[in-house]
Parts: structure tokens; sequence; C-alpha cells
């Protein structure tokens, strides 16, 4: 009887019933595209991390920045030999990025701490590189001059006119990896995509892997053997970053980093994979107690300093999007009881007949109600409907957006000397932003929610429209027959 008579009420009344619905469809659908956005904006900013950060990786231990009142970090150095005639010089600077440097201890006082599952060590360098040469100047005498007693040196009188310097200077990146545990940090972002990666017994071996973009740039191949501060290495793979920039452009056994940049059982960075994700927070405390001098960095951390349009359109869609979303769902819910109350309203004769037919008050609530759910059931379809074509329609238009990972001081390798992405765990500033594809997924969580929101709406309508019938009396239906 209950179906058969809702069934009916709602298909002589179903212009009435699509309105309440598409009301509350579009409510649903915009909470739908707008937590698919948010979603897409959470994977892209990810992706910009995990290009930076390596996977498995949870957090980073760095040397503490010195105080500014020890003064400022000892800039590199050029030291050429004085040459008579014109002679071309040469000179690769290797520097730790940051210019601040970790004991290799550290690493295994990082792996015993309480919640950490794996550690491991690297050293990023900066090399540049310098090529020129000295030109000397030319001895010009001053005509007429007499020879002899000019200056009391008894030498030629004139000057010297001419010579200089032109040099050129490039950089590049080196990253220390250790070969024995390849599994964490910045290189396990990277796939090779020609030759091999590191032996695990390659520990000291002069070999290198270099990034595709760096090998494209200088033309340099699998077996090319590239010269670094005079030591011959071998490139053995060529490796492609998963997304955005690479960490470094050579990749080097991390002894062999440690040998070129003067920095013997030294690391800049120690990678740290904590055996619950949901422990970071308690691990990251954990390690700044217990090994004082060190800045520990969290990929949270690094998300904070995210700029660019993707951090533009990330706050979007977590202010602006979420705050419009909820008013229109709210206005929603309020026009679809209102719509409920006034169609109601329009049937005080059928419901006071009914009552005096014998229907209690709350089986003619449990009617109206029961009508209302149907309605936002319904909106509820036509909602996740329109919210997952408008999702796949903005995933299909939406143009790249650009993140850049701004100065953060201890960023990994850093040692207060900032992290931008492309510039690798170093501290390097990039010279271009990461370009990541706009997505916005839509998750199961999401169709759950959409139909959690439609059986609200319903049971908010029906409350509405269900209060205003059970206050109808047999009379109010006799006052109204004409």
């Amino acid at each position: 009887m209950f179906l058969t008579y809702l069934r009916r009420e709602l298909r002589r009344r179903r212009k009435a019933a699509l309105l309440v619905a598409s009301g509350l469809a579009l409510g649903i659908a915009l909470v739908i595209v707008v937590n698919s956005v948010s979603s897409g904006m959470q994977q892209a900013q990810g992706k910009v991390l995990e290009s930076l950060y390596g996977l498995g990786t949870d957090m980073t231990v760095t040397k503490a920045a010195p105080p500014a009142s020890e003064g400022g970090r000892a800039g590199p150095r050029f030291k050429f030999d004085a040459q008579d005639g014109d002679e071309t010089q040469s000179s690769d600077i290797v520097m730790p990025q940051g210019f601040q440097t970790l004991a290799s201890s550290t690493v295994d006082e990082v792996a015993g701490q309480s919640g950490v599952s794996d550690a491991v060590g690297g050293l990023s360098l900066s090399v540049l590189k310098v090529d020129g040469e000295f030109k000397p100047g030319e001895f010009k005498p001053k005509e007429g001059g007499a020879s002899g007693g000019g200056g009391g040196g008894g030498g030629p009188q004139g000057e010297v006119r001419g010579g200089g310097a032109a040099f050129d200077v490039n950089s590049y990146t080196v990253y220390g990896t250790d070969t024995a545990r390849q599994d964490l940090g910045p290189l396990t972002s990277s796939k090779i995509t020609d030759g091999r990666t590191f032996r695990a017994t390659e520990t000291d071996a002069r070999v290198a892997v270099a990034d595709s973009a760096y090998a494209k740039e200088k033309k340099y191949e699998v077996g090319t053997e590239v010269t670094v501060k005079g030591t011959k290495f071998e490139i053995v793979g060529i490796a492609t970053a998963d997304s955005g920039d690479a960490a470094a452009n050579l990749y080097v056994p991390l002894k062999q980093a440690q040998t070129l940049s003067d920095s013997e059982d030294k690391v800049t960075t120690v990678y740290v994979q904590a055996d619950d994700s949901q422990r970071i927070d308690a691990v990251k405390s954990a390690i700044q107690k217990n090994i004082p001098g060190t800045t520990v960095t969290t990929s949270a951390d690094l998300a904070d300093t995210v700029s660019g349009s993707l951090s533009t359109a990330s706050g979007l869609a977590a202010n602006v999007g979420k705050w419009l979303s909820l008013a229109v769902l709210i206005a929603a819910f309020v026009v679809a009881g209102l719509l409920t109350m006034s169609a109601v309203g329009r049937r005080v004769q059928e419901f006071g007949t009914l009552k005096a037919l014998g229907w209690k008050s709350g089986r003619v609530t449990r009617q109206v109600v029961g009508e209302a759910m149907v309605n936002g059931l319904v909106g509820g379809v036509l909602g996740i409907a329109v919210g997952v074509a408008g999702a796949y329609a903005l995933t299909a238009v939406s143009p790249s957006l650009t993140a850049e990972l701004g100065a953060m001081g201890g960023g990994p390798g850093g040692g207060g000397g900032g992290l931008r992405t492309g510039g690798g765990p170093g501290g390097q500033a990039a010279d271009k932003a990461v370009e990541i594809a706009l997505s916005a997924p839509v998750s199961t969580a999401t169709i759950a929610l959409a139909v959690g929101l439609a059986v609200t709406g319903g049971l908010i309508a029906g409350a509405f429209g269900g209060w205003r019938a059970s206050r109808l009396r047999p009379a109010d239906a006799l006052r109204r027959v004409e």
C-alpha cells in the first residue's frame, strides 16, 4: 500500500519532484567537482615533492644553519698559477651544496631512532667549471722618453696596454649515492631509460649515471667519459625523472663524491623512512631532540613552500571552492525543504481526507518523508552523473600548472641554503618551474559522500514536509471542499 501510493503520487507530481531533485543535484555535483579538483591538487603536489624527495622518503635530516652572528658561509675561491704569455687555465671547484655537512655517523644515529625504518646518506655537490685564459699586457715605451734614471729604477719609461682575462663559468650538480642502498633517496624518483644503474659493489668505482635532460644537452651517451675535477667517470646509465626535474645532473658513488669535494666521511642529507606514516611528526620530534644541530624536514613542510599556479589553484580549491560548494549545498537543502512544505500545503485536502479515513499522523508523515527520500536519491543520481562528467571534462580541458618549491632554510641538503624544484636536494636555485598536468580524479569516497548528501537532503526535505503534514487536521480538508 505504501509503495503503491508513493509511486502514484510521485508520478502524478513528477514536475515538482524533478524540481526538488534538480536543486539537490546541483549542490551534490558541485561538491563532487570541488572534491575531485582538491584531490587532483594533492596528487600534483605529491608529484612535485616526489621528484625532489625520492620515493619512500618521509623526511630528510640536514645540518642546522649557523646563527647569523657567526658570519656567513665562505664562498668558492679560484686559484690559478701565474704563467708568462698566453696561458689557458681550467679549474673545477667542487663544494657541498649549502656549505653544510654532517658526519657519516649521523646516518647510523638517525637509523637507530625509534620509529625509523631506514636511513641513507647522500652528498649533494655543486661543481663550478672555469675555463679561460689570461693575456698579459704589452709594454709601450713613451715616445721620446730617455732610458735610465726614470723613476730611479733605471728602467725604460712607458706604460702597459692591453691584456686581461676571459673566462667561461659553467655549473652542474653531482650527487653522491650510496650504491649499496639505492631504494631510498632522490635517484629512486628516476627510471633508468638506457644502460643500467649502479651495482651494489661499485661503492668506490669511477662510474656515473646521468640525468636524461643533462645528457641530451651535453650529448652524453652510455659509455661516454665525463671528467670532474680531473677524475674521469664512465657513464653507465641514463636516468629520466618521473616528474619534474631530476635531483642532480650526475650521480656518482658516495665515496667518489666525498673524495672530489674533500668531504671524507661527510654527507649533506640523510633520507629517512618511517615505520608508520602516521607517526612522522613523532619521529621528527625524536630526531631533533636526540641529534642536536640538525634540521628535520618532512614532505608536509616542503608542501607549505610550493608556489606558482599550482599553489594558487590549490588555495582556491581548498578555500573558495569548498565554501562555495557548502553554501550551494545548504541552499539546495533549504530550497528542497521549502518546496516540499509548499507541496504539502497544496495537498491539505488530500491529507485531511486521508486522516478522516483513519490514517494516523505518523503514517502521513512517513508518506511525505518517503516521497522526499526518493526525490533526494534521484537528485543524488543526477548529481553524481553531472559531477563525474564535470570532473572528467575539467581533466580533459585543464591546462598544465606550474610549481616552484621556494627557498626554505634547512631543506634537504640545504643547510639553510634554500631549496627549489629542479634544484635537487642540495638547495641550488632552479631556473625553471615544474609543470604538472591537472587532473580531477573521482574517488569512491567522493561517490560515497555524494550518496550521503543525497540521503541527508531527502531527510531534511522530508522533515520539513513531515512536520507540516503532521499538523493537518481532517477539519482542514472539509473547509476547502467547494
